[in-house]
């Protein structure tokens, strides 16, 4: 969401921004608007002010024995004017609510502009791919040759888009997630917390993925209108603070979560559709921060280079892209994404999105905190990251680490997680 207060004194750098996003100007017709409400609120106030006046006026027309017919008639018509004036604002106010919940959040002034990925700004590699004396397999392929990942059985059950993974991949699968929880809460200082994955809509709505990317999750249908099974822990872990006031001494918060992740992917028809690369149902490792508005860009760096470091140890190859303004995510005004390399695909891949979405979300989630020594609160900065993709950081590891004899190596940083087992396959 975007702050009111701010449009009315940045019109033109409001409008540059949704214009770096792809978007036509709004600042005229959301100021509009917000005349007309404020114009509303105060005839609201005027004619309670009325009504308060005849109510004094009665008390002392019954003191002097007068008749007060007149007077509660004039009572009766100020308190209709401010029933209508009021009704009038609340509509009013629900249009501009309206319109800014469906406006993205505006890049921060270092994002590169451009339409899409093509803009996007490779900031560095880290890592050298893999060279082989043979033609790397894709991670289908190599899981339906060990005869551990099964998208036939997968598909009689739920359909395309699934997968289901036996033995050591569905043992390695828990492994990466145990690695990735175990450093981000050991060394890190991230909270682990175990997460609704059903949600309400206004939770969906305080991260932003409502409304604009409804067609994208899945709903739940019930009595009671059903529930959102979430996109992302972010949702959940964002929504931990929605409603409520912080004391800034407890600041930052960082949250961890793994959880199963569900998107119904409507608007990727024909995308990766062989293998595990875009599924309906996949694992992820959450990162999540709440931060004061001063500290949200070091947070960014910190949670990119936490995300990194389980490339790092797990010996992946990859690079930091800094998203251009229109291949952002809708709540962020900043995103790394970090890519690892697929040797069978010969390319960069996103395994991670690490974003600032600076007060956008605070907004929308009434999320705030209370300054030491201030007046009044503020609105936080929050800010999500993959930390990781658990089955693309699966795919990685099957694609970089396999052998010319069919198995794949276990990075040695999961070993331990696998029992002290060194390799998948005959060998393993």
């Amino acid at each position: 969401m975007h702050d009111l207060r701010w449009i009315r004194e940045n019109p033109d750098a409001f409008d540059r921004g949704l214009k770096r996003r792809g978007l036509q100007p709004e600042a005229e017709d959301v100021l509009a608007l917000d005349r007309a409400w404020r114009a509303a609120e105060t005839r609201v106030q005027e004619a309670k002010a009325l009504r308060n006046k005849f109510g004094r006026d009665i008390g002392a027309a019954k003191k002097a024995g007068a008749d007060v017919a007149d007077i509660q008639k004039m009572i009766a018509a100020a308190q209709q004017l401010e029933n209508d004036e009021g009704n009038e604002a609340g509509r009013l106010r629900q249009q501009i609510d309206a319109l800014l919940a469906s406006l993205p959040n505006l890049p921060a002034e270092e994002v590169p502009d451009g339409p899409d990925e093509s803009a996007n700004l490779e900031i560095r590699r880290i890592g050298e791919p893999p060279r082989f004396n043979f033609d790397p397999l894709a991670h289908e392929a190599i899981g339906e040759k060990l005869g551990l990942m099964d998208f036939a059985r997968a598909a009689k059950l739920s359909g395309s888009r699934f997968v289901v993974l036996k033995g050591a991949l569905a043992r390695l699968e828990r492994a990466i997630a145990q690695f990735m929880l175990d450093l981000h809460t050991r060394e890190f200082g991230y909270t682990e917390i175990s997460p609704p994955l059903l949600v309400r809509d206004e939770v969906v709505f305080g991260t932003g993925q409502l409304p604009k990317q409804a067609e994208d999750m899945f709903r739940t249908t019930d009595e009671t209108g059903g529930f959102w099974l979430i996109p992302t822990a972010e949702v959940p872990l964002t929504n931990l603070v929605a409603g409520e006031i912080l004391d800034e001494t407890v600041l930052p918060l960082r949250f961890t979560a793994w959880t199963p992740c569900f998107r119904s992917e409507a608007g990727a028809a024909g995308k990766d559709t062989r293998g595990m690369l875009r599924q309906h149902q996949f694992q992820k490792v959450e990162l999540v921060s709440v931060t004061r508005p001063e500290d949200s860009e070091a947070e960014h760096e910190r949670m990119t280079g936490c995300a990194e470091e389980v490339l790092k140890r797990l010996g992946l190859p990859y690079r930091v892209m800094l998203l251009s303004s229109g291949d952002m995510g809708f709540a962020a005004r900043k995103t790394y994404d970090l890519e690892v390399w697929l040797p069978a695909q010969n390319t960069y891949r996103e395994i991670s999105s690490c974003s600032n979405c600076g007060p956008f979300q605070a907004l929308r989630m009434k999320a705030r905190y209370r300054p030491a020594g201030g007046k009044g609160a503020q609105p936080l900065h929050t800010l999500n990251g993959s930390g990781l993709a658990v089955g693309r950081t699966l795919i990685a590891i099957l694609e970089n680490f396999q052998r010319a004899n069919g198995t794949v190596a276990i990075p040695e940083a999961l070993q331990h997680y696998m029992g002290g087992q060194k390799a998948i396959g005959e060998d393993g």
